[in-house]
Order: C-alpha cells, then structure tokens, then sequence
C-alpha cells in the first residue's frame, strides 16, 4: 500500500482520494493507535476534533467523528477553528488525542486529515507508519455503553483566544492595551480564523479592518490570505493603516504587510521576533532555527546580533523537532510558518501576527523600519528535471561547480542544491546581492546539473 501520510498529514481531493470511506477508516485507525495509554490504563479515550471551513469538512469531519466514535474514542467537536487552535486544545484538555480537517493554503476542492498526539505534538513518523498499518487490520467494534459520545465543544473558541490574550503584555506602562494606537488589516483568507482573529486583534486594542472574513465553503484561499497578498497591500496603503496580517486557510501561517504595502515575509518576522525575544531573556540559548531554505539575509542578520541559526531540512516538522529537542524558544520557515514554544505547539498564524504587532506597538517603530534588521537577498530557484537526483550530492563534476560558485559569491552569496521527495528534479537555489547575478549563477549551475546528472 502506497504512502498516505505526506510532510502535513492526509491530503487529496475531497471525496476522489479522501473519501468518506477512507477518513473513517483512518479515524478507526487513529483510534486503535493514539488511544493505546488511555485504554491501557482503563480510561475513556478522548479526542479534540476540528476542521477548517470548506464544505468538504462538513462530511469529512462527520466521517471522522464516526469512525472515533464507533471505536470507543469520546469526541469534543470544535467545529470550524485554526488549526493551531485544534492542537492547544488538544493540550489544554489533555485529550489523548486531536484531529484537524483542512488542506491549509489549497483551493478549496481540496482537504487533508491530520492527527495530533497527546500535549497538541504533531505525529512522529514512526505513529503515522503504525496507522497506516492498522487501515489493513479490521477495527475493534465496542458495543452497547463502550461506544463514544461525540459532544459539541461549545467554547473552544473562547478558550483559545484567552489562550492568545494571555501570550501578550497586560498593558503599556502610558496605560494603553497591548495593541493600543495600532490600525492593523487582517486577511483571514475566508478560512477558520475568520472569526477569531479580528476579535482577538480587537480585545488586544487594535483598530481592526478584515477583508477575507466571509468563508462559504467554497472561497477559502481564493484570492485572498498568505498565498495572495495584493488585496491585503492595497487595503493597507488605501486606508493608511499600520500594518496587515496575512493568514491561510488554517491560519498557521502568518505574513505580513507594512504602511508601505510591502510584504513582510517569515524570515523577517523571525528575525524581528529573535531580537525582541533576545532583549527580553527569553531566546534560549540565544538561537533560531530555520529551515534551508531561509534566505542568506536572515543568516547575516543573526550572526551580526550574535544569535546562531540552526538549520533543519525543510518542513515546520523538521523545525518542531529541533525545537523540541533542545528547548529552544523561536524557529520556523520562510512561507510563514512560524513557532513560539512558549505558547504553542505548531505553527500558530494568530500568535505570529500578535507578536509581530505586540512588538510595533512596544518599540513605538514603524513595521518597515523593524523589517530592516535583515537585508533579504534575491533568490533564484530553478527546477532541474529528467535528472538522476540522487547523485547531485556525489557527482565529482556537481559538487566541483557548486565550490567554485561559493567561492565565486563569497559571502555575498549562497548556493544550495536539494532533491525534490517526489519527482526525478534537483532543485538548484541562488542568492546573490543582485537578482541578476543570482539568474546568472541559477541558470549556469542548472546546465551543470542537467549535463552531469542526465538520465
């Protein structure tokens, strides 16, 4: 049986790959496997189950909550919230485990199921492997009281956007609230936090402008949110506001926009972040990490402030795992993912983007002078198909020209070569000072590639 689980749980077109059958079927997997403590230890499983705001989710979940159900789990059904919603309360009720039906960022005739363990941590490798096996065991059949409840989690919202309130300063010492004096748009990609985070933006004392705020099921994504920022940039210049927060579908993604319309993107929110974090003792071990994929610019930035900068493969996964391995408080990825482990477990756009604000309205800086902390150097991918992939980090000619263009670039540059997961492509990555000289490297070190690594 072909791999189910991708880098961000089970996704494919509602009702083609992810079907009704299929979803209940992994909800009785996840049962058998996530709820093994509960079970060993004589209690009623419980699960966190939530989705985002497409129209799929509403037979999906109803799937889900089945398929739990009929294998003795209890579920609170939170209905439509963020994702990162979904995995603090995973947490905060100590639920044995949490579900979350979204597709993030994809186009609405999309959807993805995917599973948190205890304490709201995304799934080890080794679990997802252990429910994909169990889809080939028939599913235990509780009968008569041993089936679950499903029960509706009439405040969850509520309760994490205390969660978020709590993660900010009371008040500034001139009396005003946290977000006090701020005018902030907020593009809620007609998705899950379209309720919530302009209330939340609100309470902390914002000004507050939505656009993105009106999901019908089929418009999540749609020319709005972190993947199209032009309506976000010309909200903010149009009505001279401070700053727009930009999220996706799920809202654990978060960019920005300054008075100036341009974006903001992870990199320099992280960097902002690591520096405020810094000042006030609690960047542990003063490092930041970030994936390979973060631009040069970040590097520099840090090194000149005197923070280190781990580097993970990519994916927020790879980033979590590092974090969580050494108790470090900030990391995440170029797209805007971005974690706090101080307040959360994933990727949380909402948190992200009160931070960000938190800091424009602390220092009194303008978010275009903040971002200046880091000079984002241009970037050049090039896709490099038809390819032997696997030998990019072998091949003698390969490696003899990306030295020769490290050291052609100095530290003005980067030259980084990665092998897609999926397809027979070497992806080849430049940054230069200039977007010419990056194209010019790119495109010199792709013909490289495709010559030495031809199939």
């Amino acid at each position: 049986m072909a791999r189910l689980f991708g880098t961000d749980g089970v996704r494919g077109l509602a009702n083609e790959l992810l079907t009704v059958e299929l979803a209940t079927s992994l909800a009785q997997a996840a049962a058998v496997v996530l709820a093994r403590e509960a079970r060993e230890h004589n209690r009623r499983p419980v699960a966190v189950l939530a989705r985002d705001p497409r129209i799929s989710g509403e037979f999906l979940s109803a799937a889900v909550a089945a398929g739990l159900a009929s294998s003795g789990v209890d579920v609170f059904d939170a209905g439509v919230i963020p994702t990162p919603a979904a995995a603090f309360l995973t947490a905060d009720t100590d639920a044995d485990f949490g579900v979350m039906i979204s597709a993030s960022h994809n186009p609405a005739p999309d959807n993805g199921i995917k599973f948190f363990a205890r304490g709201g941590l995304k799934l080890a490798d080794e679990l997802e492997a252990e429910i994909e096996a169990q889809l080939e065991v028939e599913p235990p059949r509780p009968l008569a009281g041993e089936v679950g409840h499903i029960d509706r989690f009439a405040d969850a919202e509520d309760r994490y956007a205390l969660h978020l309130l709590g993660s900010l300063p009371v008040i500034h010492e001139d009396g005003r609230p946290p977000l006090g004096g701020l005018h902030v748009v907020i593009d809620a990609a007609n998705g899950a936090a379209a309720g919530v985070s302009p209330q939340v933006f609100k309470d902390a004392g914002a000004e507050v402008t939505v656009i993105g705020n009106e999901p019908d099921g089929m418009n999540i994504n749609d020319g709005v949110g972190s993947t199209h920022l032009e309506r976000l940039q010309e909200t903010v210049v149009g009505l001279g506001a401070d700053m727009g927060i930009a999220h996706d579908g799920d809202a654990d993604r978060c960019l920005a926009v300054d008075a100036n319309g341009d974006v903001v993107d992870g990199d320099q929110i992280m960097a902002i972040l690591a520096l405020s974090l810094r000042r006030r003792g609690m960047l542990t071990n003063d490092t930041l990490v970030a994936t390979v994929m973060s631009n040069l610019g970040l590097r520099l930035a840090m090194k000149e402030h005197g923070i280190k900068l781990l580097e993970t493969k990519v994916g927020d996964r790879y980033v979590l795992a590092e974090l969580n391995k050494n108790g470090y408080a900030l990391g995440g990825e170029q797209s805007g993912h971005v974690i706090i482990t101080r307040y959360a477990t994933t990727g949380d756009g909402l948190l992200t983007g009160l931070s960000l604000a938190t800091v424009v309205a602390a220092t009194g800086k303008p978010l275009a002078e903040l971002k200046q902390v880091m000079k984002v150097y241009p970037q050049v991918l090039i896709n490099v198909r038809d390819v032997r992939k696997n030998d990019c980090d072998s091949d003698e000619g390969v490696q003899a020209a990306v030295t020769a263009m490290t050291a052609e670039l100095g530290e003005s540059g980067r030259v980084l070569l990665r092998p897609s997961g999926t397809e027979p492509v070497v992806r080849v990555m430049v940054e230069a000072e200039t977007q010419e000289r990056a194209q010019d490297c790119a495109e010199r070190l792709a013909k490289v590639v495709s010559k030495q690594l031809a199939l």
